[in-house]
């Protein structure tokens, strides 16, 4: 990375201890100025405290939704906040999982998987885009690069996944499209499926009972590990780009 001031913009951090918030503290770390988007506000402003106390350039983003209203506000903010700092990453890590029988899914519940995870994801794409494209290349020959999560779940569908799959399929189906369309302008665009369950504090609740999966990093993913797999795509030269990554830990066995 030069010594030139970079942006990294990552939306969905959750309660601030899995992959999102993993990546911002990565990527400020790493001498980026850092936005981070979400819609749950304490969460939002506890990690801005925190990695401004770590010394990083940060600021927080408050959503009502993640509409493409509201995702196109946040980014006109963010460019009003960083009038001379380009966009060189962004990172769509927002998610809505569901797991249900097929029949007792609701409409809402439809509704809010496919809009969370992939119409989100158009609005999240288009604006990130329109700030990398005019971008001078970088040593590395890009723009910028534009970093989906994804889960098993964009691969195949289970039973009780239907909603949560449909919706991760699309998203998957929208970064290759683009990994296609922008690659020839020098837009990397990536797509990491995460193949296994993170160590965050929400899963940590749900295996209360089986203490060994929080200890033994043979059975499950580092929020960190994929935030350092995320840098690691923001620093591959043109010569040898990564559209899809598959990650999980090494005793996985979905």
């Amino acid at each position: 990375m030069t010594g030139v001031r970079q942006l990294f913009v990552v939306a969905g951090i959750g309660n601030g201890s899995g992959t999102g918030a993993a990546s911002a503290r990565v990527f400020a770390k790493n001498g980026y100025s850092v936005a981070i988007l979400a819609r749950g506000a304490d969460s939002l402003h506890k990690l801005e405290d925190e990695i401004k106390q770590s010394g990083g350039d940060v600021k927080a983003f408050s959503l009502e939704d993640y509409s493409y209203k509201s995702i196109g506000n946040a980014f006109q903010d963010i460019k009003s906040h960083w009038p001379s700092v380009p966009v060189r990453v962004a990172l769509f890590n927002t998610g809505f999982t569901l797991w249900a029988p097929f029949l007792d899914i609701t409409p809402e519940q439809v509704r809010e998987s496919i809009d969370t995870n992939t119409v989100a994801g158009f609005a999240f794409a288009r604006e990130a885009i329109l700030q990398i494209k005019d971008q001078e290349l970088n040593e590395l020959g890009k723009r910028g690069t534009l970093i989906f999560t994804g889960a098993t779940a964009s691969l195949r569908g289970n039973t009780q996944t239907s909603a949560f799959s449909a919706g991760k399929h699309g998203l998957r189906a929208l970064s290759q499209s683009l990994n296609k369309e922008f690659g020839k302008q020098n837009i990397h665009v990536a797509h990491a499926i995460i193949d296994g369950v993170i160590l965050t504090d929400r899963n940590k609740d749900r295996r209360h009972d089986d203490p060994d999966w929080e200890k033994n990093e043979d059975r499950r993913l580092n929020p960190e590990s994929i935030a350092q797999s995320y840098l690691y795509l923001a620093n591959q030269d043109r010569s040898a780009w990564t559209w899809e990554l598959d990650l999980r830990p090494s005793h996985e066995k979905w």
